[in-house]
């Protein structure tokens, strides 16, 4: 076949910019997000956005910034027309936008109007774009400020409109854009509205800087985020994170509550979502996403944000650098916070309870419980050993509460795996188990730290059959789990045997034990570090040397698993980010009988 000869030629101004919008401005919360860029650029104090048909047939973003004249206006559609921009470096740049893509592209596959008037003007102006025909300007009444609204979104661009999802999807990605870029600017007033109802209504925040953006964030991300968030306040070389994250009862099922910020600009950048990730590890179970804020701020040369048209996405000059000031500052805002738990968990479990307005319960006297100064038959120090502490001592039901024990004293054990403590204004519901697992681990990542895990030699060493591909994951890892205290060899083709356990998990199930790391250790990442596969291991183990649930406990027994709690940092979650205990307030309990 003769190849056919084609000539060279440039395309027309207008395809250019339609092809150029499909870079930027994908669905209608980008129009919405370069729109609004542009009113905080404009140094505006109010935002207000109006879509309907989720911004397919309209949306508009008015603002009160500082306004353009009439030869701005003609020169703000043109392509790669900005007034942002000092000069051409692109590593110093200190505005939401500079690329002057926005308003023609999105001029080149809509009926884009544009009403403004420069601040101390006596007159207001007008520009229409249809299609990427521009029009001349024309004098408007309009206050000060700029209106830019947008009609039959991709009305030239057809094909565009099938990929667009529902109507309320569209709508939702808007307010999710809207919220984004309103927590990174407290001091400005926004709002966001169709036809029947305004659900993005946010009233300028005062004060200081970290005040203001907690008040924006409780305001979009509810009132249980900023009861429940650690303050994040930390510095690296040139790097400076501030915001708030969650404790770590506080999660949710998606990433979808994790908002990260570069020098005040919205990104989804994965390194910085990966160490968010790393510095919850310890506490979260892989199915579970952490909900924090951050706020990140360093020199403008430190950053690329020319990545991507939507300017979504960042490159860092020293990527270590940001991930280690990351995991860092959570890590040490949540050791900070101790045994601290998630108020959501005592507001979840008054909402489990159900009033029922018949109660027919025959009564039946309890059977006879041993007093609890008899003990078991076998010696406390045999049978909870990790737990005994020289302060520990018993404290008899009437016995006053120290007001330096925020988790009470034990008053009784329900069910042989609930330890129930009262407080000065409250209870405590302790789980026995997820508790002395989580106190188990700590004691086990300090070890290391202070340079490996004591053992205890078995007396009779134990042989675990296994499938071969098992005791290969193993043996490969032997060295790393002898610095945890757990020596095992190979013992033919489908076994090892184990010689020596950590001696913090006392008299430990061996088979299952071993069974278990098999498992975790298939599922972990390769490219995991040594410290994280070390940190996940450690888990794994701690969950077999903790107390079980159904084991008896007395007095002394339970008030030293509440004193070490206390004393223990992150024993307010169990290391699957579970809850170890509840609290109920005096006044909540009162609620539930109608007594308030």
């Amino acid at each position: 076949m003769t190849p056919i000869m084609r000539t060279i030629r440039l395309l027309p101004p207008t395809l250019v910019n339609r092809i150029a919008a499909g870079e930027v401005i994908e669905r209608p919360a980008a129009a919405v997000k370069e729109l609004v860029e542009n009113a905080i650029d404009a140094g505006a104090g109010r935002v207000d956005v109006v879509l309907r048909d989720g911004g397919r047939t309209f949306l508009s973003v008015t603002d009160d910034g500082c306004g353009m004249t009439p030869d701005e206006l003609s020169l703000c559609i043109e392509r790669h027309a900005t007034s942002k921009l000092e000069g051409e470096d692109l590593l110093r740049i200190s505005t939401l936008g500079f690329r002057g893509e926005a308003l023609p592209s999105i001029g080149a596959v809509s009926r884009l109007s544009i009403a403004s008037r420069a601040r101390g003007a006596g007159e207001s102006w007008a520009l229409a774009v249809e299609g990427g025909a521009v029009g001349q300007p024309q004098p408007i009444a309009f206050g000060e400020g700029t209106r830019v609204e947008v009609r039959d979104l991709f009305y030239a661009t057809p094909a565009r409109l099938k990929f667009l999802k529902s109507e309320r999807a569209e709508f939702a990605a808007a307010i999710d854009v809207v919220q984004r870029l309103a927590m990174a600017h407290p001091e400005i007033a926004f709002t966001l509205s169709d036809d029947k109802r305004t659900p993005v209504r946010l009233t300028a925040c005062q004060g200081d800087l970290l005040d203001a953006r907690l008040d924006r964030l409780s305001a979009v991300m509810g009132r249980d985020f900023a009861d429940n968030a650690l303050t994040i306040d930390a510095t690296r070389e040139t790097a400076h994170l501030t915001g708030y994250a969650a404790l770590p009862t506080l999660n949710k099922a998606t990433g979808q509550h994790q908002y990260l910020f570069v020098n005040g600009r919205p990104v989804r950048d994965k390194l910085l979502l990966g160490a968010l990730r790393g510095a919850y590890s310890d506490f979260l179970a892989r199915d579970r996403h952490p909900v924090a804020a951050l706020f990140l701020e360093l020199p403008q040369e430190e950053v690329d944000v020319n990545v991507h048209p939507t300017k979504a996405e960042v490159r860092f000059r020293d990527s270590g650098l940001i991930r280690g000031l990351i995991v860092g500052a959570i890590k040490h805002a949540l050791a900070q916070a101790g045994h601290r738990a998630s108020t959501t968990v005592g507001t979840a479990t008054l909402g489990a309870f159900r009033p029922t307005t018949a109660l027919a319960f025959a009564y039946q006297a309890p059977p006879p419980r041993p007093s609890y100064s008899t003990g078991f038959a076998e010696p406390a120090a045999e049978y909870f050993a990790p737990l005994q502490t020289p302060s520990a001592r018993a404290e008899p039901p009437s016995a006053p509460i120290a007001p330096d024990h925020p988790l009470g004293a034990a008053r009784a054990q329900v069910h042989e795996n609930y330890v129930v403590a009262q407080t000065p204004d409250g209870l405590v519901i302790v789980d026995q188990h997820a508790a002395h697992e989580r106190l188990v681990y700590e004691k086990m990542k300090a070890a290391l730290i202070d340079g490996g895990v004591k053992t205890q030699g078995l007396l009779l060493p134990e042989v675990v059959d296994l499938p071969e591909s098992d005791v290969d994951r193993l043996l490969a890892r032997a060295p790393e789990l002898a610095e945890l205290g757990l020596t095992l060899e190979a013992f033919g083709p489908g076994a090892v045997v184990v010689r020596e356990t950590p001696a913090l998990l006392g008299q430990a199930d061996v088979q299952g034990l071993v069974r278990d790391l098999a498992d975790e250790l298939a599922d972990l990442d390769q490219a995991m570090t040594l410290r994280d596969r070390l940190d996940a291991v450690c888990s794994t183990m701690a969950c077999h040397g903790s107390v079980r649930s159904g084991r008896r406990l007395t007095v002394e027994e339970m008030n030293a698993l509440l004193r070490q709690m206390e004393a223990t940092p992150h024993s307010g979650q169990c290391n699957h980010g579970r809850p170890t205990y509840v609290e109920l307030k005096l006044s909540d309990i009162e609620r539930l009988f109608g007594r308030r």
